[in-house]
């Protein structure tokens, strides 16, 4: 393993730090560097922007919610959020599995190759603007004010609008931030210390591996350190932070049913016939059978988390590395994470 993560790593990346479990126990190692121009490896248990895994624990609030009886899981999102005129077809299950076709506030690619774009998420303009603030209801209004992509339960399309909408429903059902219902319902039963939603909060806390931005300035290149920064432009779309630690405690909880009923846990882990994605959750196929997972990446950071069906055997993953607003380094990732899965479940 520790020779995988280290080929990985010279794929292009800063560091890599990753947690296994299985039935012979827990191995976690690190590769690379926690910081350009030092020599420090990233921290064993460091702390880490987890992009859409975040989604994952939203899901998870929402569905705890239904459990309560406070939302009805087929019932309109408008019942609760009148204010925003969102269309009465659209149901809290198409949030949570991106079949309601809102816009994506993030910008839309279509099959065709047009883009529309959303709010400056790259390049100068996201760097000068990074400390700034969005309202979770500035980025809701932003998206509605845009065509919808399909009818209502037509298809499907990755919306981080979706779930900042699933937030304002949390909050508003049960007049409490989302933080507050998180801390409620998932943290405190798990005992989950270093996992945090941060709202508009700048710092990662120690201990952190960096994450680095390089983008164009006047013709030349230019690398910073963007580890700080205000993660409200994504908002619960991504903007949570956590540990390996804390990824695999909570994905082994979920699987295991001891955040949520049976009937509901088989509701979250139905994929859709499109794309294999239940509510807040992708459900893969590895040459071992069906593994639960979301992944994400921010600015410099990303997390893995995956784990098998009867919660035996995890992976939970942290990279840092130089973003850039070409993406550049997609593809290395997904090979990186294709090679992972094969390792672990293969």
């Amino acid at each position: 393993m520790q020779k995988t993560i280290q080929e990985i790593v010279e794929t292009g990346f800063t560091g890599l730090q990753m947690r296994v479990h299985d039935e012979r126990g827990e191995w976690v190692g690190s590769a690379g560097l926690s910081e350009l121009g030092k020599s420090a490896a990233p921290p064993l248990d460091g702390r880490v922007r987890i992009g859409s895994n975040t989604k994952t624990f939203v899901a998870t609030v929402v569905l705890q919610l239904v459990d309560e009886g406070v939302i009805e899981l087929d019932g309109p999102v408008d019942d609760h959020l009148p204010e925003f005129g969102i269309d009465r077809r659209i149901t809290v299950r198409m949030l949570l599995q991106h079949t309601s076709g809102i816009f994506n506030f993030t910008g839309e690619v279509f099959e065709d190759g047009s883009v529309v774009p959303g709010i400056a998420w790259q390049g100068e303009e996201w760097v000068n603007n990074r400390f700034r603030t969005y309202l979770p209801e500035e980025l809701v209004r932003l998206a509605l004010a845009k065509p919808a992509r399909f009818e209502p339960g037509a298809d499907w399309s990755y919306s981080n609008t979706n779930y900042v909408i699933a937030r304002l429903l949390i909050e508003k059902v049960t007049g409490r931030s989302l933080a507050e219902e998180m801390q409620r319902l998932i943290f405190e039963p798990l005992g989950l210390a270093d996992t945090v939603v941060p709202t508009t909060e700048t710092e990662v806390g120690e201990p952190h591996a960096h994450a680095y931005y390089r983008y164009e300035v006047d013709g030349a290149e230019k690398t910073i350190d963007v580890t700080h920064h205000n993660p409200s432009w994504i908002s619960s779309g991504g903007d949570m932070i956590s540990t390996t630690a804390d990824l695999h405690t909570f994905i082994t909880a979920l699987v295991s049913g001891k955040l949520l009923p049976s009937p509901l846990l088989a509701e979250m882990f139905e994929p859709h016939t499109k794309v294999p994605y239940g509510l807040g959750v992708f459900v893969q196929e590895t040459s071992s059978g069906k593994v639960i997972t979301h992944n994400g990446g921010i600015m410099g950071h990303a997390a893995l988390m995956y784990c098998t069906v009867d919660g035996s055997k995890t992976l939970t993953a942290a990279l840092n590395y130089v973003d850039d607003a070409g993406l550049s380094l997609a593809v290395p990732f997904q090979q990186a994470t294709a090679r992972l899965i094969e390792e672990i479940f293969g």
